[in-house]
């Protein structure tokens, strides 16, 4: 069906709304009570229920694979982002959620701080394509302040970002406003919008304005194993200068909005609300998850700042866990046990060495080779040198319970991996590992990263010795 007959939205989102107004949401929110709603996903065809359930304080958005032996959970946050072409994948270890934006994007709208998704496949439901049918089944639950105060960011100054045709540029605001403007590469269907970001304006101006893709990237999305689910029911197809759809465009600039509605459910991925005007040329998911790696960016430095000038502590305050004790090995002991040698060796020292237990020290800084590539304007440590840095740790403890200077422990294989939070310059990296199993010249380990007393990531590695 071709349709260019344009109207507003018609239908309730619910059969008794939610009072909502524009002034701003004071206190952290979640839901009154259990929403489900059941669908098939846009890109992976399968079927799914979905249910958001309320939250506490502090808890933040995380998303449940109920289908997954464990129910394993991700946090909607910008550091579990692992693919972003047609849409923001989430990912922790092994498990995955993709097209979560819809999603976050209603409980963003909403101002909903605090809610557990679950689902029993591997994406939400796409529903109409837009977030309406998500809006429907907050306003039925209902919503329910929080004693807790939100906390918004405000930025200290302006972000700007650009990545080939996109432009974002985030400026400091008391409120939270959007101005975008979107179009194809031949500068077809160029639209613009501009609009303040409350829950009413958003249930009003962008919550129900459908996905949309061209006629010719059909046989790409198809040909990469997307839109399994696709249809007109769940999206806006453009072919030249007709607009397929099985109903009369539901905005203006509906794609626009779109677009709007994506830039806020990925925005929600830095865990907080903004206070800020983004102004966005041409987005994409993948600039809009940049730009909140940026925004974490410019909210650690004042953290840094005041880590690096901190006095030191009280008289009678615990002291911090970098005193060494029995076992303590400087670097040059390290390097005379591991063959390892920098830009590879990573440990700096190892404060103790207890039985089977044992806790080393990385220093991470800037001048690390891998931030270079890892990544250009918001470097991390990579995951698998933290793992790597377990395994070595776990070599010394190993060599020296044996007495065997003159053998390697070599890394074998690795379990139960899982990466929590990102590593930046400047952090003290506590790596404590317990030998679990030695059995002949292979031996296995638990392995635990810390910054800041936090895990940021932990592994279970197994290893081998043979001779230098």
């Amino acid at each position: 069906m071709v349709s260019f007959r344009i109207g507003p939205p018609n239908l309730p989102l619910a059969k008794r709304p939610l009072v909502l107004s524009n002034l701003p949401v004071l206190n952290q929110q979640t839901l009154n009570r259990p929403a489900s709603f059941s669908g098939t996903g846009l890109h992976s065809g399968n079927r799914v229920n979905m249910t958001i359930l309320p939250a506490p304080a502090n808890s933040g958005v995380r998303f449940r694979r109920v289908d997954l032996e464990g129910k394993p959970e991700i946090e909607a946050r910008v550091e579990n982002v692992s693919e972003t072409s047609r849409s923001t994948t989430l990912a922790k270890g092994n498990v995955k959620v993709h097209t979560v934006e819809h999603v976050l994007a209603a409980l963003a709208g909403y101002g909903i701080d605090n809610a557990i998704v679950e689902l029993d496949a591997n994406e939400p439901p796409i529903a109409d394509g837009s977030s309406r049918e998500f809006c429907k089944i907050i306003q039925s639950a209902g919503i329910v302040p929080l004693a807790e105060n939100r906390e918004p960011y405000t930025p200290t100054a302006p972000i700007e970002l650009q990545v080939g045709e996109t432009t974002m540029t985030l400026f400091p605001d008391a409120a939270f406003k959007i101005t975008c403007t979107s179009a194809d590469k031949q500068g077809r269907f160029t639209q613009f919008y501009s609009t303040e970001i409350t829950p009413k304006t958003w249930e009003k101006e962008l919550a129900h304005a459908r996905t949309f893709c061209f006629y010719e990237e059909i046989e790409y999305l198809i040909k990469n194993g997307l839109i399994k689910g696709g249809s007109l029911e769940n999206a806006i197809v453009i072919r030249d200068d007709a607009v397929l759809t099985t109903e009369p465009l539901r905005y203006p600039e509906e794609f626009v909005r779109h677009k709007m509605l994506d830039i806020v459910g990925d925005l929600s991925l830095l865990g907080r609300p903004i206070h800020g005007h983004l102004i966005a040329v041409k987005p994409s998911h993948a600039v809009n998850c940049e730009m909140v790696r940026h925004i974490v960016t410019q909210m650690q430095k004042p953290l840094r700042a005041a880590q690096t000038f901190a006095p030191p502590p009280a008289k009678g305050a615990p002291p911090e866990p970098l005193i060494p004790a029995d076992g303590a090995m400087n670097i040059e002991q390290v390097m005379n046990l591991l063959p390892h040698r920098p830009p590879f060796l990573l440990v700096d020292r190892i404060l103790k060495i207890d039985g089977n237990k044992i806790v080393g020290v990385k220093n991470v800084t800037m001048n690390e080779d891998f931030f270079r590539g890892h990544f250009p304007g918001h470097p991390i440590m990579p995951g698998v040198l933290q793992l790597e840095a377990m395994a070595q740790v776990a070599g010394i403890v190993l060599l020296k319970q044996a007495e065997l200077a003159s053998q390697v422990a070599y890394f074998m294989s690795a379990e139960s991996v899982k990466w929590r939070k990102p590593v930046l310059p400047g952090d003290t990296l506590i790596i404590e590992v317990e030998l679990t199993k030695i059995r002949g010249k292979i031996g296995k380990a638990k392995g635990v990263c810390k910054v800041g007393g936090e895990t940021v990531s932990e592994a279970e590695v197994t290893f081998m010795l043979r001779d230098k």
